[in-house]
């Protein structure tokens, strides 16, 4: 058992060793045309959230439009451009907010913070203080499910509906963990040495990422420039992913306890999941469907975990007319 343990280490160091020559690519400029072109298409309003001493960066759409604000939440290790397929689609329509966690996109990034599922909520109530919009309707993925679910069973009474898109909240018979994930969340000298790697050199964390997210896609046209984008945000961000990833396994434990809640919750629940996430999949769908007693589900074909990008059109249209 010793010898395996050393042998892993030492395979861990001696690719860390070889992969130190590589550089990382910078994306700095394609990531600037790219927020330039997205400008001039779409219109927002930016705007600095204070939060505990910190700032929340988010966008606000549509300020004038009527019905509950939809409120779009990103996971990790991503930002709000996840959205940015979507939006454009809707902002005609419907009032808009997205922003970026703290340590992630253009929020701040502080090396001490405590990084899990409290901060999450957290930075949510910090925006919609910020905004004061009323009735709301919380859309969730993957990470963002268990800030939302929460603070969704805490106010009821402002919620006018919720919308998951390939998201967890506890365990399920048939949710897989994505490589990365799992990797970095659970305990050990494989994930230590891990993330002492990735740390140190941009390279390497740059392939597992690129590696990770080709799995994530089902247009790869969009799997390009979403590597771009968020791959220029991804290097300062690696405090919040492994904090989040140290806490991870415990958070989805504990919210057990929570599914009779979720069982008694009364506004209504869209489920839109990409059919082919290997990951959040179909039966994490199903789940949640029923777990929730008003709510619908969509399994999206020809998407995967990033229903959003995938299927931009057909997310907008579920999403148009809810709630009813």
């Amino acid at each position: 058992m010793k010898r395996g343990r050393q042998g892993k280490i030492f395979s861990m160091v001696l690719l860390a060793w070889l992969t130190q020559s590589c550089t990382a690519v910078d994306h700095q400029d394609f990531f600037s045309q790219y927020e330039e072109d997205y400008k001039q298409r779409v219109d927002y309003v930016e705007h600095d959230v204070p939060r505990d001493g910190l700032s929340i960066r988010a966008r606000e759409y549509g300020a004038d439009k009527p019905g509950p604000t939809l409120i779009l939440m990103h996971g990790f290790p991503d930002s709000m451009h996840i959205y940015d397929w979507l939006v454009p689609l809707l902002a005609n329509d419907r009032h808009i907010i997205t922003f970026d966690f703290i340590g992630w996109g253009d929020s701040d990034k502080p090396a001490d913070h405590r990084y899990d599922v409290a901060s999450l909520r957290r930075d949510l109530e910090a925006v919609i203080e910020y905004f004061h919009p009323g009735e709301l309707v919380l859309v969730m993925h993957d990470a963002s499910g268990q800030p939302g679910i929460d603070w969704a069973l805490m106010h009821p009474e402002q919620v006018a509906g919720l919308v998951l898109l390939n998201t967890y909240y506890t365990t399920a018979p048939t949710l897989r963990p994505p490589e990365a994930i799992d990797l970095f969340s659970t305990p050990g000298i494989r994930r230590d040495i891990s993330v002492w790697a990735t740390t140190h050199w941009d390279y390497l964390w740059q392939k597992r990422y690129n590696e990770q997210m080709a799995r994530f896609f089902n247009d790869s046209e969009r799997l390009e420039t979403f590597q771009k984008v968020i791959g220029y945000q991804s290097l300062q961000i690696r405090p919040a992913f492994f904090g989040l990833n140290r806490v991870l396994r415990d958070e989805v434990a504990k919210r057990q306890a929570r599914l009779p809640d979720l069982k008694a919750f009364q506004p209504p629940v869209r489920i839109v999941f990409g059919r082919d996430d290997p990951y959040l999949n179909a039966g994490v769908a199903e789940d949640f469907h029923r777990l929730f007693p008003h709510s619908e589900l969509y399994l999206v074909p020809e998407a995967r975990h990033f229903v959003q990008i995938d299927q931009p059109e057909r997310v907008a249209a579920i999403l148009r007319s809810f709630p009813e």
